[in-house]
Parts: structure tokens; C-alpha cells; sequence
């Protein structure tokens, strides 16, 4: 068995039953639906950290659902939530090393999207960037991330 290096994150474990051993399957079960994906997004891409923030997506997330995906997020291991440091009666959410390894998929999703969508509003410098120098725009990102707070 190869040993797991220091950088890369822990796999993720949890105790919810699967449907099956199949990697694509599992991925789905943990962040397979629109709005898990939309919140992965602007807490990795967008560095948008509380609540409000999060809740103002031009998508439009009702706060129940929201508030699910949050709870989910944590409970599995990708966000951590913690007391906003400027206001005590707030929380913000912060991605983990292992929310951090789902850059390279959310950029290649947002480049396929982009390449595919008529209608795409992405950003198409970053996308461009990525396209041409795919491993420094993750690395730049990850480091963003790490920078603002993400440290287990």
C-alpha cells in the first residue's frame, strides 16, 4: 500500500451507506447536486464565507437549502464553521484541505460549461488562463483559499 502524502488530503469517510464502489458514484453522493456544487463554488472560487454571502448567489438558494448544503458540507469534512471574527453572533465557513482538492474539478466543469454554453457568463480571462496554464490557476486559487483561512 502507497503511503499518503502530507499535502494531499485525508479520504473522505463517512458512515452514510453507498450505493456502490463505484468512484463517479460515490463523488455524486457527496456533492452530486446543483446547489452543493453552487456553494463549493463560491466558497472556493468566489471567497464568499458567511452566510449572507453565500445566499445572495445569482442562482437564488432558498436559506433552508442553504442552510442543508452548509450542514452537509461540514458534517462530511469539506467546510469548517467557525465564529466570524468581526462579528461574534455570526459564522463563517471556511473549505478545508480536502474542499481544496475540488478545484481542479470546479474549474474544468466552469471550462466545459463555458466552451459549451452560448449564453455563459463566466469569468473568460480566468477561464482562458486555466485553459492555457491549467496547474498555476489551480495553484493560485489553492493558495488564495489557504491564505484567507483554510488550514485543516
Amino acid at each position: 500500500m502507497q503511503a499518503k502524502s502530507p499535502t494531499q488530503p485525508s479520504p473522505l469517510c463517512t458512515d452514510e451507506p453507498r450505493r456502490s464502489g463505484c468512484p463517479i458514484s460515490f463523488a455524486l453522493e457527496i456533492f452530486g447536486d446543483r446547489w452543493t456544487l453552487i456553494v463549493l463554488r463560491d466558497l472556493l472560487l468566489r471567497s464568499r464565507t458567511r452566510y449572507r454571502e453565500l445566499l445572495g448567489c445569482e442562482e437564488g438558494i432558498a436559506t433552508n437549502v442553504l442552510a442543508d448544503r452548509l450542514k452537509r458540507l461540514e458534517r462530511r469534512g469539506l467546510v469548517r464553521k467557525e465564529r466570524d471574527p468581526e462579528d461574534a453572533r455570526q459564522f463563517v465557513y471556511k473549505p478545508t484541505q480536502l474542499a481544496l482538492s475540488l478545484v481542479p474539478m470546479l474549474l474544468e466543469m466552469a471550462a466545459w460549461g463555458a466552451r459549451n454554453n452560448a449564453n455563459s457568463r463566466g469569468k473568460p480571462d480566468l477561464i482562458r488562463r486555466f485553459e492555457t496554464d491549467r496547474d498555476k490557476v489551480i495553484a493560485e486559487i489553492q493558495a488564495r483559499v489557504r491564505r484567507e483561512g483554510s488550514h485543516s
